[in-house]
């Protein structure tokens, strides 16, 4: 370990990710960067995520704590709260870090002190691990800053949640996450953009996000009500109403062959003069095309 090197602080929140969890704390034991305090915590797992981690946790000494279900954002701001780092990785329990990345990371933003935050490019695999077909892979992003607007309004591609890298200082400055919100990843990229910090996207292919049955974006309900309620904490935007209509119009698409009903109740908050053509396919599906399952 070299004293020059800053301390980064990964962050594992655990949740009924059993059959994941494993891989994923072995991908940042295996890092190549030797600066790294690893603290995972467990938030009231059901399954076996808790004796699976205890036996990495006897052999490789990580800090590992067991707690009463809180939520992610709660769990993060408590881990946070102890951290030592001076950056802050929150990872996924289901995901993979590539060895290079943290590396690559802390070398990139050692001279940058207006990026708040930096990511990468990610891969997807399925819950068995394998390589989703390459026309789905997100891996060849190229670079792009992002101020507020930029993030706001959706004018570049969003950094994946599975490879941000966040500056504490910055995390300090806006407070944290925010507990009444649990989709943590859009928020704290909005507070930190909005304080006046750069978002930082490289090229590089930094992580593999997992997609499977219980992804929280797979929760629509879940997904639309935190989104809407984080955009309306910037309600002060000139072109707020656009974002909120832009999202609805798009989640009213989505949704439109998969749940009617919510289709439905989304098309009820989207006004006549904020249709879009995603308005009218969203209609075409709803009315004229059966349910399609994931």
């Amino acid at each position: 370990m070299k004293d020059d090197q800053p301390l980064v602080t990964v962050i594992i929140a655990s949740y009924n990710h059993g059959p994941y969890i494993e891989e994923s704390i072995l991908s940042v034991l295996g890092q190549t960067y030797p600066n790294i305090e690893l603290l995972v915590v467990d938030d009231g797992s059901k399954d076996d995520s808790v004796e699976r981690i205890a036996r990495l946790q006897a052999i490789h000494g990580f800090d590992f704590r067991v707690q009463q279900n809180q939520g992610l954002t709660n769990t993060l701001n408590g881990a946070i709260a102890r951290a030592k780092g001076t950056l802050i990785a929150p990872f996924g329990s289901d995901d993979i870090m590539l060895p290079e990345r943290i590396a690559t990371q802390v070398a990139y933003m050692a001279d940058k002190p207006e990026v708040g935050i930096c990511a990468g490019n990610i891969e997807l695999i399925d819950a068995q691990g394998q390589l989703y077909p390459e026309k789905r892979q997100r891996r060849d992003v190229p670079f792009r800053r992002l101020d507020f607007d930029d993030m706001f309004l959706e004018r570049k591609p969003y950094p994946p949640a599975p490879t941000l890298l966040i500056r504490r200082e910055a995390l300090e400055k806006v407070g944290g996450f925010d507990p009444s919100i649990r989709l943590e990843d859009l928020l704290i990229e909005l507070k930190i953009t909005r304080a006046g910090y750069f978002i930082d996207g490289l090229g590089v292919l930094m992580a593999r996000y997992r997609k499977h049955a219980t992804n929280s974006y797979k929760n629509h309900r879940f997904m639309i009500d935190n989104i809407l309620r984080s955009y309306a904490l910037f309600s002060d935007h000139p072109q707020y109403e656009e974002v909120k209509y832009k999202f609805l119009n798009s989640m009213f698409l989505k949704t439109s062959n998969r749940d009617h009903a919510l289709a439905r109740e989304l098309l009820t908050q989207i006004p006549l003069k904020a249709w879009s053509r995603k308005t009218l396919r969203g209609l075409t599906r709803l009315y004229f095309f059966p349910l399609e399952r994931d």
